[in-house]
């Protein structure tokens, strides 16, 4: 488990990139971000999309439940839930697919479908500390994200 603050929005993000950079050669890593509303959870997948290669607009697919991200080299490919909506697992798509698929999986709210959450992730919660200062507590459950937190 590793303990960082941000004070900004931009350090928030940075602090995706940072951790995306130590992560973008894993063929396949999950990602859980808890938190609350507001929390940061879209402004750090910013980072770790610009990580990995991405140049589109990264923004919260809160009312399309996924978007799908490739980087500009075609070889990187980031998946982004955000599930705070969703009612009822399996209801509007194949929810698993996309878990347990290739890639960098992102999830916001995991919580909404902890059945389908397999034994490799790295949980990331978000604590607001004020308007600006955030709390991020990196715990890695399984082997792919080791190294990245004890490194970040």
């Amino acid at each position: 488990m590793k303990i960082k603050r941000t004070y900004s929005e931009v350090e928030t993000e940075s602090l995706g990139y940072e951790l995306g950079l130590l992560l973008k050669d894993e063929p396949k890593i999950l990602i859980l971000l808890d938190g609350e509303l507001g929390s940061g959870k879209t402004t750090f997948t910013k980072g770790l999309a610009r990580a990995i290669g991405i140049t589109a607009v990264v923004n919260s697919p809160t009312y399309t439940i996924m978007k799908k991200y490739t980087s500009k080299d075609r070889f990187k490919t980031l998946y982004h839930l955000d599930l705070y909506r969703l009612e009822g697992v399996g209801t509007d798509f194949d929810l698993e697919e996309y878990i347990d698929g290739m890639g960098m999986i992102v999830v916001e709210w995991p919580y909404q479908v902890s059945e389908f959450i397999p034994k490799d992730y790295l949980l990331v919660q978000i604590k607001k500390m004020g308007d600006h200062e955030r709390e991020f507590i990196l715990t890695c459950v399984g082997i792919p994200c080791k190294r990245a937190v004890q490194y970040i």
